[in-house]
Parts: C-alpha cells; structure tokens; sequence
C-alpha cells in the first residue's frame, strides 16, 4: 500500500498537487457493477492526468460558453518572467473548480510549478487569520523547494541572512508557540545546504502543527502578530523569492501558489472578508503567482469591489435555458460526465435523465445522488441489477430536503434574511423580472445556499430546479410551471 500511495502521489506532483494524503485512485470505468458506483461517483476531483484523460469531458466547458481555464493559462503565459499575476477564481461548489485547477496546472507544466494548498484541512477553518495564510505558503514553498529541488544555491550570505532573520522572527515569544519554543533557533555559524533545512524545516513542521490547530489562541497573541504583519510579509516575499530563484536555477520555471477550499463548510463571510479586503494589501505585496478559489457569492457581497484581484467565474452548467425550456446541449454535456463513470445500462431507462435535470447540472450533486441511488438499489427487497425509478426518486427527495434546509436563516449573512424575502427573490428571479440580478443582502444570501446559480453565456441567473420543486409546492409558482426536477 505505501508503494502504491508514493506511485499515485509521485503522479500527483507533477501536477502541482498536495501530497500528504494518499489518494485512492479512481476504478476502471465505467462500471457496470451497482458495488462499484460508489467509488467512481466519489467527489474527489480529478487530479492525474490519466484521470483527466479517463474522466474529464470538454463538452462541459463548450456549453458553459467560455472555457475559464483556457483564459487564465493565457495570463499566467503572459506574467511568466515578469509582473506576477493573481487572480480569484469563483463558483459553486460541485462545478468543478479543482478539476480546473488540475487543468490549468497542467497546461502550464512547462513554465510553472504548481503549489496547492487547501486551506479547509491545513489551517483551522473556523479561526485562521492572513498571518495564518502567510505562514502557510512559506511552509508549503520551502517543504516542495527541498522534496523537488533538494540543492540550490545554498551556500550564500542571502541564505544566511534569510535564516537567521527567519529564526529570529520565530523565536520571539509572542509569536511562537510554547509547544514550539524548545527547538533551535540558534541563528549565525555559517549556513551550507543541508543546515539551511535542518534548521528551517524543523521549526516550520511544529509551526505548521501550531496554526492548524489554532482555536486556543489568546486575543493578546493574535493582536501582536497582526501588527509584526509587515515583518512577517518581508519574510514571506525574501523567502518566496530565495525559493524562486532556486526552482528558476534548476528547472526555468517559476512557483504559482493555488490556495483552494476557502468555500467549505465552517469557514464564515467575515474570515475571507478579513483575509482578502482588510488585509488585501497583505496579499498584493507578495511577490509571487498566486490564485485563490473563493466562493461565487463573495463577488455579490457589499465588500466585492474592495477585493484586490480580478475574477474569474466557472459558472453552472445549465440544464434549463432562462425561458425553463429544455437545455440539450446542457443535459447532453453532464450525462457525457456521468456515462463517462457508470454504463449507461446501470439504471433503468429515463432515470439517468431524472438525476442530470434534479442536480441542476452540479456535478457534486449528480454524483451523491447517483452514489445514494445506487446504494438504495443494493439495500431494496426488490433489488435488480440497475438503478430503478424508486431508487432515483429517494436520493431526489434526499437531496431536495438538503436544499430546503439551506433556505433557512444563516448565520453567515451580514444581516438575518426571512424566507419571504428569499421566496419573493427566488420568483422574480424565475419570471427575469428587470433589477432581480442586482447584488444586494438577499441575492447574496441565496447564492451562497446555492439556490440559484449562474451562467455564463449572457451572464444570468436561474433558480436551482430542486429549489423551483419547492416554491411549486409553497404555490409561489403553478403547479405546472416548468423549470423543476418533476
């Protein structure tokens, strides 16, 4: 099994993936086994490019109307050897914005390699501060700069100047971690190749243990680090550049930081307000190629113009046109994705077609309720060898409970907003009234509980059909109003 993990990461690296998890490796597909639909439904993103090649199907991005990927490896291509380009990039969860990463890195393999970084499992995700970030990439760029690299032009004065002034900011005790405080930060002596990372390293491990944990840390603590910011982003920069000219010495490539999940669960509106506006100047002085995947709804909240970079969308794919009639092209791409996975012959005639129309065409969405389906079938008295329309039928009304759970009140809205203000939001919405596209506190709110998505061709919005089921059964709309998953 290790030989396995280190095959599979090894794979992964030339990507630009984060390897500290072994990853199991997606089955042959696709699967005509009701066991197996599981694991190839699984919502894992693509991340070799034998699964890009196996699972990844262009059709999506041609309906979408632009390919997003295609646009910013033009700009990347474009800030290679000079200014460093960032960017956000934003959508809905299920879209597929880590199989787009995956994409984009290997896409520019030639000219850069990629540092991904997932901020939902590396930092604390109800806590982390900007400094928490900063430390994160400097973590991350001297541990792929050694495991890639191993030798660089180490043995210099800026090497010695860089550690010991690293060590010095670390042994401050306003700043470390008492669990950390034991180890050496000795500064001076002379630095060679193998003493650079055996002093450096070791105190970035127990740092990088101290801010994934996180939630105990006193006020008084948090208060002092922000203001050592800008001594922290001046090592940052001075580290990030040491590591650059090392990767620029080996291989002619540059880094390019990928910092993705900031749309996961427990994570609030006021942390990613925090990081990316208030302290956005933070993130403008690195010198360094950054990207960072944000949720679709911060570009609607009341600070969007205040975020320091341009943004890019990865928007729905659509399963309605705006009108609610039928979108072929739509339906025709996210079934290739699926029978792309699971044979065609797994589930009874129309009900591939149920699944693709109920997910709205989320991938994420497609994927639980195909998986439940499946393990439905498994678990009926009456249990054959495809999925049947009661299966389909339990995991659409699983799934449509989910939705209507997340049109309650959130915690996460700069102000508490009522169902009626949503409802009322949600049917303008569906009929196009003029002004229903305009950014405020309930669109905002909506977008972010993912009843309503957007689209890309003409840039427009449409109601979520699980969530077009609901405002049915609340009579805001006909009961034969089109648009709906029935």
């Amino acid at each position: 099994m290790a030989d396995f993990g280190a095959e599979v990461n090894g794979l992964l690296s030339g990507l630009g993936i984060y390897d500290t998890h072994i990853v199991k490796a997606l089955p042959a597909a696709p699967v005509t086994d009701l066991n197996a639909v599981e694991q190839v439904l699984s919502l894992k993103p693509l991340l070799t490019n034998e699964e890009l090649d196996r699972f990844y199907r262009p059709e999506i991005n041609e309906v979408r109307g632009e390919d997003t990927t295609v646009a910013l490896a033009g700009k990347y291509r474009q800030a290679f050897g000079a200014v460093p380009y960032k960017t956000f990039v934003m959508g809905h969860p299920g879209v597929g914005k880590s199989t787009e990463i995956a994409r984009l890195l290997r896409a520019l393999a030639d000219q850069y390699r990629g540092i991904r970084i997932s901020v939902a499992t590396e930092l604390n995700p109800a806590s982390f501060k900007i400094f928490d970030v900063l430390l994160l990439m400097m973590i991350k760029i001297a541990e792929e700069t050694k495991a890639r690299l191993d030798v660089g032009l180490l043995d210099s004065a800026i090497a010695q100047r860089l550690l010991d002034d690293i060590l010095v900011y670390f042994a401050d005790q306003k700043i470390t971690d008492t669990r950390i405080r034991g180890l050496d930060f000795q500064a001076g002596g002379g630095v060679k190749t193998e003493s650079f990372w055996t002093k450096i390293l070791p105190v970035f491990a127990s740092v990088k243990g101290e801010i994934r944990i996180a939630a105990d840390r006193k006020q008084e603590t948090v208060e002092y680090r922000l203001r050592r910011l800008p001594d922290l982003t001046e090592l940052a920069n001075r580290l990030v550049g040491f590591c650059a000219d090392s990767l620029q010495n080996v291989e002619g490539k540059e880094w390019l930081f990928v910092l993705e999940d900031f749309d996961r669960y427990g994570i609030s509106g006021e942390q990613l307000q925090e990081v990316f506006v208030r302290y956005g100047s933070v993130l403008r002085d690195l010198r360094a190629n950054m990207l960072f995947v944000i949720p679709v709804w911060m570009a609607y909240s009341q600070e969007a113009t205040q975020l320091p970079f341009s943004k890019a969308l990865i928007p729905d794919t659509p399963v309605y046109d705006r009108f609610h009639a039928d979108h072929r092209q739509g339906r025709e791409a996210v079934r290739a994705v699926l029978f792309a996975r699971v044979s065609s012959g797994i589930m009874d005639a129309g009900q591939a077609e149920r699944l693709i129309v109920a997910s709205g065409g989320n991938l994420r969405d497609l994927f639980f309720m195909g998986s439940s389906a499946a393990q439905y079938a498994l678990q009926s008295e009456e249990a054959g060898r495809s999925i049947a329309e009661r299966d389909v039928t339990r995991a659409i009304y699983t799934m449509r409970r989910e939705y209507r759970n997340r049109l309650g009140e959130s915690p996460h809205d700069p102000k508490p907003v009522h169902w009626e203000e949503k409802a009322r939001k949600l049917v303008a919405v569906y009929h196009n009234e003029p002004g229903s596209d305009i950014p405020d506190p309930v669109l905002y709110s909506l977008l972010r509980a993912r009843a309503l998505q957007e689209f890309n061709d003409e840039g427009w919005f449409g109601v979520h059909p699980l969530v077009v089921d609901i405002l049915k059964e609340q009579r805001r709309l006909p009961e034969d109003a089109p648009g709906g998953s029935r």
